[in-house]
This record gives C-alpha cells, sequence and structure tokens, in this order.
C-alpha cells in the first residue's frame, strides 16, 4: 500500500527516515523540474532541491494540513530558489543552454515545426516578468490551481488570476508574431 505525502511527512516529523526516503521519492523529480524551469543550471537547481528537502525534514512536524502538501513544498522550494535568484542576478542564456527537446513525431518536418515552436513558446516565457512566469509554469506545467499558486507565491487568489491574465496576454502577443 502506498502512503499519502500527508500521511509520510507526519512520520517524517517523528524522524521516520525510511519516511523520509519515500516522501523524497514520491517529489523528487517533478520539484527537481520545477525548479530548473526557474534557474536553468542544473547543479544550482540540485542545490536548491536537497535545501528544500532539508527544510522539510526539520520542518515536517510544521506541516499543519491546511493545504496540499505538494503546495506546501512548492511554496518551500519556490522561496529557496527566489532567495537564490535575489542573491545572484540572472544572466542572459543563449538556446544553447536549454536541453533539447525531443519529439518522436514520425515526420521529420512536425520535428522541425514542433522543434519550432517550442523554441518560440520557451523565448517566449523568458520575456515574461517573473511572477507572470512563475503562475504560468505553475498553472500548466505542474497542473496546480489557482488557490495552490495563491499558497506558494504568497499572494491572494484574485492577484494569481490577474498575473495569470497578464501572462496569457503578452504570450499571446509575444507568439502572434512568430507563428
Amino acid at each position: 500500500m502506498t502512503e499519502t505525502a500527508q500521511t509520510l511527512l507526519q512520520q517524517i516529523g517523528k524522524g521516520d527516515q525510511s519516511a523520509f526516503a519515500d516522501f523524497y521519492m514520491m517529489h523528487e523529480k517533478q520539484l527537481f523540474r520545477f525548479i530548473l524551469s526557474k534557474l536553468n543550471d542544473p547543479h544550482e537547481a540540485a542545490d536548491i532541491l536537497n535545501e528544500t528537502f532539508m527544510e522539510v525534514w526539520r520542518k515536517a512536524d510544521t506541516f499543519d494540513g491546511r493545504s496540499k502538501v505538494s503546495t506546501w513544498l512548492f511554496g518551500i522550494a519556490y522561496y529557496k530558489t527566489m532567495d537564490r535568484l535575489r542573491k545572484k542576478r540572472p544572466i542572459a542564456l543563449n538556446d544553447e543552454e536549454f536541453p533539447e527537446l525531443v519529439d518522436d513525431a514520425p515526420s521529420a518536418m512536425a520535428c522541425l515545426i514542433s522543434k519550432e515552436r517550442d523554441k518560440h513558446v520557451r523565448d517566449c516565457l523568458e520575456t515574461l516578468k517573473e511572477n507572470h512566469r512563475t503562475v504560468m509554469e505553475l498553472a500548466f506545467f505542474e497542473d496546480m490551481s489557482y488557490g495552490e499558486i495563491s499558497s506558494i507565491v504568497r499572494c491572494p487568489e484574485n492577484t494569481v488570476k490577474t498575473r495569470m491574465f497578464h501572462a496569457k496576454q503578452a504570450m499571446k502577443h509575444c507568439l502572434h508574431g512568430r507563428m
């Protein structure tokens, strides 16, 4: 039987290392992807991932269940990532620093078109303000609700909705000229 994340957190709060290992395995890949999307540096993302899970180990007993475990966890990762970004101003990235996207479409033309669209979307995402990009990534790539995003970025849900509206408008405007 697979244990729920909340049950694992309760066990972690009591010092259960096995529960911590299970919790880590349950969330590591999704959380790493999220952090990496902000930092674009796998080494720094791994550092933040470790810091996030160390925070989970230290603070598991403080989780009060008012939100989903994933919301609490992504909130920790988000603020650790933002702290790192504040300490180290982002530098301009070129396309070579992004991992190649693999498309297993049967046609070479479909692959080229898809790759070009992915590049346009990535490029347009990079033009968004950080708070707009964050809500868009959490909603579309992590499949989180506005309420969950609100808890992670610590702002009212209506602010999240407004940020999403502006992010979508900016993406539409940016992509309109490219596709």
